[in-house]
Order: structure tokens, then sequence, then C-alpha cells
């Protein structure tokens, strides 16, 4: 079982919160990106927040948006007193994989996708995860990034 509660939601790529929205178009305009989110095939909104409590007793949350395109997948972290950070990657740089077939499951249960490659703004190869609520929503954000990716290659 994860230690994150997860709700996740398809929301319109109008519809993100103002902060997230700006975040996000600042690190297009900052990396020079273009309207790589003109053909959006997907956006979401997923709010997780930690079931067991800190080491202070304090409940965690985390906010995340991402949005997939037939290239792109874009993506902000909100974590409560910080800024949202944006990430993005050309899916033809990356491997996205269903985390629940990573060898990280059995030491972390939990729900999302693994994204492995290169990022827009790193200059060697990384990783992250970013998690999903497990159901409908969730597993079909899996499904079109996971297809998407795939063609992106070809």
């Amino acid at each position: 079982m994860s230690d994150w509660k997860r709700q996740t939601k398809e929301i319109s790529l109008e519809s993100l919160p103002p902060e997230i929205a700006n975040a996000v178009q600042r690190h297009i305009e900052r990396y020079n990106l273009g309207a790589i989110l003109a053909d959006a095939l997907m956006c979401i909104r997923t709010d997780s927040e930690k079931t067991r409590k800190g080491l202070f007793g304090k409940a965690e949350t985390v906010k995340l948006a991402a949005i997939v395109t037939p290239l792109w997948l874009v993506w902000s972290v909100e974590q409560p007193n910080a800024k949202p950070a944006v990430l993005s990657a050309q899916l033809s740089h990356v491997t996205i994989q269903d985390y629940a077939h990573t060898p990280f499951v059995e030491m972390i249960h939990d729900s999302g996708i693994q994204v492995t490659g290169m990022f827009t703004d790193a200059g060697e190869s990384a990783s992250a995860f970013i998690g999903l609520e497990e159901g409908d929503i969730g597993n079909k954000f899996k499904e079109i990034v996971i297809r998407a990716a795939q063609a992106a290659k070809k």
C-alpha cells in the first residue's frame, strides 16, 4: 500500500490554476520551446496527501499538473511554501513506464509513471516519478502518455 492518498482529475489546459499556468509558460519561454501545448492530448491534476505523518507530525501535500502532447510531456510539482517547479521532456528522448512494472515498486509501493531520459533542463539523463491515483483517470493518462512516447520514437 502506498504512503500517499492521491486524487487525479482530468482538466482542461485552460483550467490550470494561474500560478501553475504561469510557471509552465515561463518554463516554455525560458527554453524557447514554442507552441508545444497547442495539441494537448490530455491534462491532469493530481493532489497527493501523505498518509503517514512526517517526523514532526505534519501532513505533507503535493499538487501535480501534467500535460501530454504527441511530442512532449510537461509537468509541474507544487509543495507547500514553494513555487511550482516545472519540468518537460520530448517524448522521443525519454522512456515512460508504468511504475507498477519497475523494480522500485518492490521497495516503495505506489502508482504512477516513471520517466527516464533527457529532460529539457538537464545536461544528462535523469529520472522522475509522476504519482497518479489508481483508477480510471490515472490509468487513462498512463496509457495515453506511454502510447504517445512509443509513437514519438517511430
